[in-house]
């Protein structure tokens, strides 16, 4: 019996039992046949290979006596498929091209990244049957067989039989000249030199190798040369591929192979890897295949948050890979057992979640004047609404938490990447990362600044989750934020625990700034109290760290302290570290010598410190209004006042000021003077906030101030440094420019950020060219001196009447910035400077637009019928009358805008600086403006809303409420306001808007628009706009499903309880010029032609021209019976609604004696001799 081969066998054992086995004759166990390939029309034949092209098929497996089907385990009948009737298939029709049209595998969707074809760079190749390799790589079979060296085939090339000879000759020669000694010594040296297993090769008979002598071409054409690249000058798609560092690869790039960027995947010749491939190599088995494609892939991110594949690709990068299931790929990857492959998807996820620059970007502007306050990075995009829960009651519905629980972790990551993240457990198993693996420097930075983009998200839900992880934060605080420390080996150690980071307590701070609650959590359970005592009682060198991470660590720790200060926490480190904050103010001016290679985390530092200030100040001038407060409770529960009292803080003023005085001097130097704009809009918010919150008597402060604006604020803005930095107002608004010409990053709905990528190389608001920043401080100081010497506004005329700030509001006025995550945070504080630039014209009289010269003229001709001004003609009277009712109009309005008291006090706080009743510095989401563009259209609204609907849903005239009369005429007063001097303030109300709002003065009630003041102001607002070319009535108002319902409304109305009235009369005429819908003069000929007996109004009281009635002609023929039919059966009379039967008398007429011949002929078959004779009288 023969022996199975095992593990211990020799090579020559093997070929024994090979020669046993074939001398045997026992039948072998599998067979080598070739199956027929179908698609090729190849017809089934024997199991065996014959001729020559046996060598180029393929090696299938047979097994004895396995059937070609599994057998049905049960005597079931076949199942049927119900979606196998429905698909239309030929005969003909190739099954692989059906399943690559049909493929919705990952590659699929990650196919459609490709090049943009109007750049260089042009992407995806359009998949084939057939790839380009295997149409250009095909190896012929050899036509001969036998050894190839020997006979010289293997040379190839022309004139190879005689380069064969030649050899062979030259061989022979040097042979015969050898004695046999010396042959055989040469046979010594050859075999001394071969190993043992290539002697046995060379000696052992060809005959036991089996198949050697069979060439398969199929398994060597991937040693054959690439083809080359495509031409450049195609106009096919390519799909898009990158190297390893993240950049595109143009397809005419030809790389060497040696860069290790071919592979034998699609496409080999061009070189680099696609998405498809580089998600496929992220699920290999071997380590470091993993480990490469997600670094690539963590590069393709970093790069795209750049925008640098916006104008080279076609579609989003991020959303591609996201859609393709990115987040989940990565999350397992966390999960890898090696640790190269976690560090490599900690990394990925970093470059995805985190902009480098956008961070940069915060903490730059977070010294300016409510800079520590920012949005959170929530998505804007409406929820799904469940169609599940529309047919159910209110009390089945299931609530927001119950919705986010049933929805799978896909649909929760479409919506909310982040939000995805902390559903799948990304949490937890950051902190085991941390915690339990210990990874490398760079993956625990990774880790921390995922940390803070999750703390980043949104306020306090997602704040808690991370306060609650289990033993996240005390890992933190233990590993990364000690309180004790020895000095480092080297400047890069290779581990980062048991040293404070930088990172660490910037991640405290986010989340600080996420609510108070949160912030007095980290304060007082987990240690950061001890911490900021540790960290800021000692001079950085003295910390015993590298000295750019002892700058940075002591920044943060500065800026943590400022926001809990922004709560009126922590302030009792005030008093304890008192001495240190002013050693550390002493040496401002030594901390920022221009010389210093760290002079950039020196400014940051320095402004961190000044931001501490102003929120201690600010918090110290609360004191005393806490303290009276408590004192007045009478034992109710009110605020503790805070630790540090005014008297803390008053010796600050002096030392800044000093300082301040330094820095402008410092402006005539160039070598300094970068540092001091960059210092000194610090140093005025500082001041701003002492002079708030200043509790002494204007008296004693009137000589300070005065000293302070000609020594220090007239020198600063006069200074041709500042007037040169002022030229840039313009360029670097947002609001004038928001059509920008730079490209922006690639964002995602599910991921906003706010694309400051290449922020330094592009003008903007936060460049150092900037001069927002400077303006804004120098403003908020000037707004709060002048407020207490009311004297010192002359002072600053030269500022507001600049030509750089008059410029720069003209274009203000003229641009519309949209609002969004990416410019929102900057348009806050543009709006910063707006505001003061506003309240300071208001103090200095500057102010008054068309209305102020009209005004005038309405004075001067208060006795006369005529005015020079066109409104004034119309309205003159009326707009006076409304100038008078100026501050009963803005009450009416705030008192319809009360449920927004609570909101408006939250802004007030914090621009007053009151910070014990601050709850967050997080500000509200961006879920819109807060008012609706129709907002002086609101008291009309609610009223309708009270008073002119029903349970029901109908109409419903009630009584009307207590002072409605005055509401709506203090809004109708607004309305002709603005549309008179302010009509650029209503361009984002479309008209039909306008007169869908207006009509509600007539559906509120039976009798409103018969009240004289409603009378008068109407009438004038329907003057306005019935003169509107641009009043559109297909449009559908805002709100209503079409104008033509609300009509319908309006005709009941006017039928029900108009009794003639002349205006409401004019209100209904005007949707039935002929340029509007039939529709509506359908409804008033057909189902309302009773309203036709009280509609007396006259041509000269609709002061709209008839011809709008009147051209073109009437076309509608249901319509033209209509109006005959009134007029036959006297329905319609002249002397009950003049303006209508002129307009169907005018068509009427028309219709008849425009007809040509064939058209009179056709209408005299379809109608009767009545008809005929009734159109001759009427003619």
């Amino acid at each position: 019996m023969l022996r199975r081969p095992k593990p211990t066998d020799s090579e020559a054992d093997l070929l024994r039992e090979q020669e046993q086995f074939l001398t045997s004759g026992v039948p072998s166990a599998a067979n080598v046949v070739r199956r027929p390939d179908k698609r090729r029309g190849e017809a089934g034949g024997g199991g065996g290979l014959t001729g020559s092209s046996a060598g180029s098929q393929k090696d299938v497996v047979t097994i004895d006596d396995l059937p070609d089907q599994l057998p049905s385990l049960t005597p079931a009948p076949p199942k049927k498929s119900r979606f196998k009737a429905s698909r239309v298939t030929f005969e003909d029709e190739d099954a692989e091209e059906r399943l690559d049209r049909h493929d919705t595998h990952i590659s699929a969707v990650l196919s459609k990244i490709v090049v943009s074809s109007s750049c260089k760079v042009e992407p995806k190749l359009s998949s084939q049957k057939e790839s380009a390799f295997y149409s250009l790589c095909v190896l012929e079979p050899p036509s001969v067989s036998g050894p190839r060296l020997v006979s010289g085939h293997g040379l190839g090339g022309p004139g190879s039989s005689r380069d064969t000879m030649r050899i062979h000759m030259e061989n022979q020669a040097k042979i015969q000249e050898m004695s046999q000694s010396e042959i055989l010594e040469e046979q010594k040296k050859l075999l001394s030199q071969l190993g043992s297993a290539a002697v046995d090769l060379l000696v052992k008979p060809k005959k036991e190798w089996v198949h050697m002598d069979k060439l398969e071409p199929e398994k060597l054409k991937w040693m054959r040369d690439l083809p080359a690249p495509r031409k450049k000058d195609t106009k096919k798609a390519m799909q898009a591929r990158f190297d390893f560092s993240g950049s595109l690869i143009p397809p005419t790039e030809d790389l060497p192979t040696h860069l290790g960027l071919h592979h034998h995947g699609e496409e080999p010749e061009r070189a680099g890897y696609s998405l498809q491939e580089l998600f496929l190599l992220s699920r290999s088995q071997v380590i470091q295949q993993r480990s490469l494609a997600l670094s690539t892939l963590a590069n393709i991110l970093s790069k795209a948050r750049a925008g640098e594949f916006t104008s080279v690709l076609k579609g989003n990068v991020m959303a591609t890979l996201l859609d393709a299931g990115l987040l989940f790929l990565l999350r397992f990857a966390l999960d890898d057992s090696v640790e190269g492959v976690m560090s490599a998807a900690a990394h990925a996820l970093k470059a995805l979640l985190v902009c480098t620059e956008d961070e940069e970007c915060l903490d730059y502007t977070f010294s300016w004047f409510h800079g520590l306050a920012s949005f959170p990075l929530l998505p804007s995009a409406p929820e799904e609404e469940d169609e599940e829960d529309e047919e159910l009651d209110e009390s089945m519905k299931q609530t927001a938490k119950e919705k986010e629980e049933r929805k799978s972790d896909h649909d929760v990551a479409r919506q909310d990447v982040v939000k995805g993240l902390l559903k799948i457990k990304l949490l937890p198993r950051l902190r085991y990362i941390l915690e339990v693996i210990r990874p490398s420097p760079r993956v625990v930075q990774d880790i921390l600044d995922i940390l803070i983009r999750i703390a980043r998200h949104s306020s306090n839900v997602f704040c808690s989750q991370v306060l609650g992880c289990p033993r996240l934060m005390e890992t933190v605080m233990s590993e990364f934020l000690p309180t004790s420390w020895t000095a480092p080996a080297s400047p890069l150690p290779h581990s980062v625990y048991g040293f404070p980071l930088a990172n660490a307590m910037k991640f405290l701070r986010v989340l600080a700034t996420s609510g108070r609650h949160a912030c007095a959590r980290l304060l007082n359970s987990l240690g950061v109290r001890e911490r900021l005592s540790c960290l800021l009682g000692a001079e950085p060198p003295e910390l015993l760290l590298e000295p750019a991470e002892a700058l940075r660590i002591t920044t943060e720790a500065y800026r943590f302290w400022a926001v809990a200060a922004g709560y009126g926490q922590a302030c009792n480190l005030y008093i304890d570290l008192y001495s240190a904050l002013m050693k550390a103010l002493q040496s401002v001016h030594q901390a920022v010598n221009p010389s210093d290679p760290f002079l950039s985390l020196q400014l940051q530092r320095v402004l961190a410190l000044l931001s501490l200030l102003t929120q201690v100040t600010h918090t110290a001038g609360c004191h005393q209004e806490l303290q009276a407060g408590m004192v007045s409770s009478q034992g109710e529960e009110c605020l503790p006042p805070p630790e540090v009292s005014w008297g803390h803080v008053t010796g600050l003023q002096a030392s800044l000021v000093g300082h301040l005085k330094g820095f402008v001097k410092s402006l005539d130097n160039p070598v300094e003077r970068d540092c001091s704009l960059a210092l000194i809009p610090a140093y005025l918010v500082y001041l701003e906030a002492y002079y708030r919150q200043l509790t002494k008597q204007p008296v004693d402060t009137l000589q300070e101030l005065e000293q302070l604006t000609s020594e220090v604020l007239f020198p600063l803005f006069s200074h041709h440094v500042v007037q040169s930095l002022m030229k840039n107002l313009r360029s670097s608004s947002v609001v004038c420019n928001v059509q920008s010409g730079h490209q922006d990053p690639e964002t995602t709905p599910n991921l906003p950020g706010l694309v400051c990528a290449g922020w330094r190389d592009r003008p903007g608001l936060v460049v150092p060219s900037s001069p927002f920043p400077l303006l804004t401080g120098l403003g908020l100081l000037v707004q709060t001196i002048t407020g207490i010497h009311k004297g010192l506004s002359c002072k600053f005329t030269g500022l507001l009447l600049s030509e750089p700030v008059i410029g720069y509001l003209r274009s203000c006025s003229q641009a519309s910035p949209t609002v969004s995550h990416n410019r929102a945070w900057l348009l806050r504080h543009e709006h910063h400077l707006l505001y003061l630039l506003l309240q300071l014209a208001c103090k200095l009289g500057h102010s008054g637009g068309p209305e102020a010269v009209e005004l005038g003229e309405l004075k001067l001709h208060e006795g006369t019928p005529h005015h020079p001004s066109p409104s004034l003609q119309t309205v003159g009277a009326l707009l006076r009358e409304a100038c008078v009712q100026l501050p009963s109009i803005r009450g009416c309005f705030l008192t319809h805008l009360a449920h927004l008291e609570s909101s408006v006090l939250v802004s007030q706080d914090a621009l007053l600086g009151r910070n014990p009743w601050i709850n967050s510095h997080l500000l509200p989401e961006l879920t819109g403006p807060i008012l609706p563009s129709d907002w002086s259209f609101l008291p009309l609204i609610s009223l309708y809303e009270r008073a002119g609907v029903s349970e029901g849903g109908g109409l419903a005239v009630k009584e009307l409420p207590q002072g409605a009369l005055q509401v709506v005429t203090h809004c109708l007063q607004w309305l002709l306001l603005l549309e008179v001097w302010r009509e650029e303030a209503l361009k984002v109300i479309p008209p039909v808007a306008k007169l869908a709002r207006l009509s509600c003065v007539f559906l509120s009630s039976s009798d409103l628009f018969l009240e004289r003041p409603v009378q008068k102001l109407t009438w004038g607002l329907f003057r306005l706009h019935s003169r509107l070319d641009s009043l559109d009535l297909n449009i559908p108002p805002p709100g209503l499903a079409s104008f033509q319902d609300l009509y319908s409304s309006l005709l009941a109305q006017y039928e029900a309880v108009s009794f003639g009235d002349q205006l409401f009369g004019c209100w209904v005429l005007l949707p039935l010029q002929r340029r509007y819908s039939a529709t509506m003069r359908l409804a008033v000929f057909g189902e309302h032609v009773g309203m036709l007996r009280s509609l007396g109004v006259t041509l000269e009281q609709l002061s709209i021209p008839l011809k709008r009635f009147t051209s073109p002609p009437e076309d509608s023929l249901p319509l033209l019976r209509l109006y005959f039919r009134s007029l036959v059966t006297g329905t319609l009379k002249h002397c009950w609604c003049p303006v209508l039967y002129v307009v169907a008398l005018s068509h009427v007429n028309s219709f008849v004696f425009s007809q040509d011949a064939a058209a009179q002929t056709k209408a005299a078959l379809r109608t009767d001799g009545r008809y005929l004779s009734s159109c001759q009288v009427f003619s």
